[in-house]
């Protein structure tokens, strides 16, 4: 689309065709934030979960195995939370200590709300603080940050959705007036002043949509 619309070259095709095998790892940094988000919603049910588990009385290892029926039937069994747990009592299974593998689950989950509920869990744990506390707490400041996330991308969607809009009008209207009036930018394409002319366009074009998600894309 880019070749034909900016410069209707065959060679043009085939220099950017290398860039289909760049997007995958263009849009990573998305996929990966929004898989963290998604992680997020479900440590804080999770958290919700535990404290639950250890204000009915059960031990801190028992309550982690517990909760993973209930975590299943929230978030559904291969979600991404029920791995992690399901990890951690594997772990606990292999006489590994809970304190080393919330550890783990704190540098996978790359969150920083994880690995500080980490640290203080584990100290907490070693010097016999109010566990039952410590979650409702964690998860209390965890629900309001989801609730702040929520509240952002309601605020964006029309935006993000007049976005992509906008990314389309440019083609819209070369293209348009390529088919209606085929002469009015023929020198845009044969000449070499036309060239550098559409290449700033569309650098001028690609800077613009970087700009507006890095406006759009607020992070919490």
């Amino acid at each position: 689309m880019v070749s034909y619309t900016f410069y209707q070259s065959s060679l043009v095709f085939l220099l950017l065709l290398p860039l289909c095998f760049v997007y995958p790892f263009l849009i990573k940094k998305n996929l990966i934030s929004k898989r963290r988000n998604e992680l997020l919603l479900q440590f804080k049910e999770a958290l919700s979960i535990l404290s639950s588990f250890l204000s009915a009385g059960y031990s801190t290892e028992n309550a982690f195995q517990a909760s993973i029926p209930e975590l299943k039937h929230m978030s559904g069994e291969k979600s991404m939370i029920v791995f992690e747990f399901e990890a951690i009592v594997n772990g606990l299974k292999l006489n590994k200590s809970l304190e080393c593998m919330l550890s783990d689950f704190a540098y996978r989950s790359g969150l920083d709300d994880v690995s500080n509920f980490a640290e203080i869990f584990n100290v907490a744990k070693r010097n016999g603080g109010n566990l039952v506390n410590i979650l409702t707490h964690t998860s209390g400041i965890i629900r309001d940050k989801v609730q702040i996330i929520e509240d952002i991308r309601t605020l964006n969607a029309s935006k993000i959705y007049e976005q992509r809009i906008m990314n389309l009008i440019p083609f819209i209207i070369i293209l348009y007036m390529n088919f209606t009036s085929p002469d009015f930018f023929i020198s845009l394409y044969t000449t070499f002043l036309g060239r550098i002319t559409m290449s700033v366009c569309l650098g001028i074009y690609c800077l613009s949509i970087y700009l507006a998600n890095r406006i759009l894309n607020i992070e919490v």
